[in-house]
């Protein structure tokens, strides 16, 4: 840890050598550079606070950098940010799956939480998006329960006041086919409303064979603007998506390792049935933002979401049998080299919510201290449902001495070499129908802090009380929890601001402990020490950050089987995180780079988090002659991960992007590639046994007309 420690401070310090030799033998015209600085009212830190104030760590995804990075899902945007596990189960259609600082983290849009479980709605889209924010470690004071790890905060495209107009095409690998549109200004000449509608529809193929993705996007929104001091508006969106699942479960025997017989199976094999598969999703939400002023003071914000969504989910993959994930023959191989039997599954979900969250906030002078005061009220109310069916491992009958009974594999597949059409009758699975319980889970907090500036000290206190109640056909669990953060940060002139924050996050845990005694909310806790750096000579933000983090409150790794269940695991997190990034005249630089150490309640490192992560992006924008050519290349190292037990242990892999561009007039042409080398990874592997590839080479060529 020492000599990664001295490697990432003579990496700061090339980075601070090189921006000042540049500033001081070229005059730099200073700009302020939104991305790199400042947050609004509605981001995830609910503040418009400046970043360099802020005793904690935030990863800010612009919009230019997800159009820069080819970014086509919510999933990519992730991969160049320190500490921040993008793509964890490599190439995906049903969900976003990140992890931040080893652990997973909820979702949110407009600072309002948008998922709920899994496979009951849809996945934003990048193009409705005008910046996807990553804040890191506990934060639980401003958003009630939630991961110790962080949360992940989109920001949605809003009207603007400027009239501008765009109509998009893409085309690229695998088919991919994507129209959009963008248009927004103001409605009438007093510029008392203003409008904007994004719609998308996109129609792909995909690296899985018989995997297809059809989206349609419509995302209309209206700010009424009476006075200076009022501002409302009101975001709807509509998404819906016809597609299939791109996680087949890919055995380890196979895949990580060679068969029994020498063979591999090939990480676009499709082992489900375009027969019976599918996943159809539905989201609509409308959002409401208000903000007043009511003096040179006090001010308010509101956010409020409805939303309701279902999801159609059917997949067919390679049984779980007995205490292994796949069947093996006593020689390792698999079955009638490479016949399994397969599961059947269906899922209809749903989810509903109501949510709103009112913050007054107050900017006064107390002698030489500053203060920013937040007060808040928020309340949810979230109901989800599961009805449907799992026919586990169907025609497969476990006889000794017999494992493949004659006339068994009636429904089974070789994954060597895929057919399909024997799909069960409809009525044989129909039969296992069942509704599952709705759960309603209600929570309600209250929170303040206060951001107290003296000289160029920053102080920073916050506390919340939560109440939270889960109901289950009838069955209530209620628990209410008290969250605090502090953090403490001082600015030199010279732009290096060191600081150190404490943090605190719980998480409900649903049942008891089999006496009738509910569980205990998970808790988390972390110390963040760190240094910012942001000079002001040229545009640069550099934050060096050391951390630890503990969840508690996790099942009792020792308890043996039939005991009453006791809550006294705990797993860690430690870490660095460098993130960097630099504006040099006509080029951008950005580095980052973070080591983790993990270990589970059961002392195992976590499984598919590596332990060392670095990426490198570079963009080049000329003036003179070249302006309006554009390029830029990146570069993604991910370390080895574990699969859970510290024996299942897949590779690292390091991959490279490209992106060339040019503009002329209204119009705009552009190249995007991922995965340049069109390596075959894996993203990770599981104790459990299954394999889940990476995202193959992607190449999107795009045409945009501005007007």
């Amino acid at each position: 840890m020492k000599r990664s420690i001295t490697l990432t401070t003579g990496a700061i310090a090339a980075i601070c050598a090189v921006a000042n030799a540049y500033a001081n033998t070229e005059e730099t015209q200073l700009e302020e550079v939104l991305v790199y600085s400042t947050l609004s009212r509605f981001s995830a830190l609910k503040s418009d606070t400046p970043i360099m104030e802020a005793a904690r760590s935030v990863s800010i995804v612009s919009e230019q950098q997800i159009v820069d990075r080819g970014a086509l899902t919510l999933d990519d945007t992730f991969t160049y940010s320190a500490g921040v596990i993008g793509e964890t189960y490599g190439y995906a259609t049903r969900g976003d799956w990140v992890r931040v600082r080893g652990l997973d983290v909820p979702q949110y849009q407009d600072s309002l939480q948008s998922l709920f479980g899994n496979y009951n709605n849809t996945r934003p889209h990048v193009y409705t998006l005008e910046q996807v924010e990553i804040l890191k470690g506990p934060a639980s004071v401003l958003y009630g329960q939630g991961s110790p790890g962080g949360l992940v905060n989109v920001v949605s495209k809003r009207p603007q006041e400027e009239t501008e107009h765009e109509i998009r095409a893409e085309y690229g690998t695998f088919d991919y086919t994507q129209f959009a549109l963008d248009s927004t200004g103001a409605v009438s000449s007093s510029g008392d409303f203003l409008y904007r509608m994004v719609a998308v529809y996109r129609d792909t193929d995909t690296q899985v064979d018989q995997v297809t993705d059809k989206t349609m996007v419509l995302a209309p929104s209206v700010t009424w603007r009476p006075d200076a001091d009022t501002d409302v508006t009101l975001l709807i969106n509509y998404t819906d998506t016809q597609s299939d699942t791109a996680a087949q479960f890919l055995p380890i025997a196979g895949t990580l390792e060679p068969a029994a017989n020498g063979k591999r199976i090939d990480s676009s094999a499709y082992l489900g049935d375009p027969a019976f598969n599918k996943y159809d999703a539905t989201t609509t939400a409308m959002t409401l933002l208000a903000t007043h002023r009511f003096n040179d003071i006090w001010s308010m914000e509101l956010t409020s979401r409805y939303t309701d969504a279902s999801a159609d989910y059917q997949q067919a993959w390679p049984a779980f049998i007995g205490g292994d994930r796949y069947v093996y023959n006593s020689d390792g191989s698999l079955f009638e080299d490479g016949t399994v039997p397969r599961s059947w599954y269906r899922s209809d979900a749903t989810s509903e919510q109501f949510a709103f969250d009112a913050r007054f906030r107050a900017s006064f002078d107390t002698g030489a201290i500053s203060h920013r005061v937040l007060l808040g009220g928020q309340y949810q109310d979230v109901t989800t449902g599961d009805d449907g069916y799992y026919a586990y491992a169907l025609g497969y009958l476990f006889i000794p001495g017999d494992l493949h009974p004659p006339g068994a594999d009636q429904y089974w597949i070789n994954v060597f070499n895929p057919t399909y059409g024997n799909v069960p009758p409809a009525e044989q699975l129909n039969a296992l129908y069942a509704k599952g319980p709705r759960t309603t889970v209600k929570d309600a907090g209250v929170y303040a802090s206060d951001h107290m500036t003296l000289g160029n000290w920053h102080l920073t206190l916050g506390l919340r009380w939560d109440d939270t109640e889960s109901d289950t056909e009838g069955n209530t669990q209620r628990d209410d929890e008290i969250s605090s953060s502090v953090g403490l940060l001082y600015q030199f002139d010279s732009g290096l601001a060191p600081y150190a924050s404490y943090a605190e996050s719980f998480e409900p845990v649903i049942g008891d402990n089999g006496t009738g005694t509910p569980l205990r909310p998970q808790e988390g806790e972390q110390i963040e020490i760190g240094i910012k750096y942001q000079p002001d000579a040229f545009p640069a933000l550099v934050t060096l950050a050391w951390f630890d983090l503990e969840q508690s409150n996790l099942p009792d790794p020792l308890n043996n089987p039939g005991e009453f269940e006791q809550q006294s695991g705990k797993a860690t997190v430690r870490g660095l995180e460098l993130e960097s990034i630099a504006r040099l005249g006509d080029v951008e630089l950005q580095f980052n780079w973070s080591k983790l150490e993990t270990e589970s309640a059961n002392d195992y490192r976590f499984d598919s988090v590596p332990e060392d992560q670095a990426s490198a992006w570079v963009t080049w924008r000329p003036t003179g002659s070249w302006e309006g050519f554009r390029a830029g290349a990146g570069i993604r190292y991910v370390g080895e991960t574990w699969g859970g037990l510290d024996q299942t242990k897949t590779p690292s892999y390091t991959l490279g992007d490209l992106m060339l561009g040019y503009t002329w007039r209204n119009w705009d042409a552009a190249l995007n590639v991922r995965n340049i080398e069109d390596k075959d990874y894996f993203a990770t592997c599981l104790a459990r046994g299954d394999c889940f590839p990476g995202d193959q080479r992607s190449a999107v060529a795009s045409l945009r007309y501005q007007f």
